[in-house]
C-alpha cells in the first residue's frame, strides 16, 4: 500500500551520478594503496575576531548608550552581533561591564 514514492527524474540523476563517482574514487584508491597515513585533523577553533581596538577605545564606544545590548553594541562598534557578543563577554570578564538585567538570553549591561 504504502511504500516508496517514485523520484523525479532530476534527483535519480543526481543519486545516479553520486554512485558513479563514488565508485570512480574506490577504484583510483585501489589502485594507489598509500602506505602514508594522514596526519590527525587538528581541533578547529572558532573563536571571534575582536575589533582592532584597545579596551579603553570599546568603552570610549560604548560610552553613550544607556543600557548596553548586543545588537546596540554591534552598531556601535560597526561589527556582527556575533563579535559584539565575544567582545562584551570578555570586557564583563575583565570587569569593564557589568549585568545589570535582562533574560531569556537577551542581556544588558552597564559600565561598571
Amino acid at each position: 500500500m504504502g511504500g516508496v514514492k517514485k523520484k523525479s527524474l532530476a534527483s535519480m540523476e543526481k543519486s545516479q551520478d553520486s554512485e558513479e563517482t563514488a565508485q570512480g574514487d574506490t577504484a583510483q584508491s585501489k589502485g594507489k594503496k598509500s602506505k602514508e597515513k594522514s596526519a590527525p585533523q587538528q581541533k578547529r577553533q572558532f573563536s571571534f575576531l575582536p575589533p582592532k581596538m584597545s579596551d579603553a577605545d570599546l568603552l570610549k564606544s560604548l560610552a553613550p548608550l544607556k543600557a548596553i545590548t548586543v545588537y546596540t553594541a554591534a552598531r556601535a562598534l560597526g561589527v556582527n552581533a556575533s563579535v559584539a557578543t565575544g567582545v562584551i563577554r570578555d570586557l564583563e570578564a575583565k570587569g569593564s561591564l557589568k549585568r545589570a538585567g535582562g533574560f531569556s538570553g537577551h542581556g544588558v549591561w552597564s559600565k561598571a
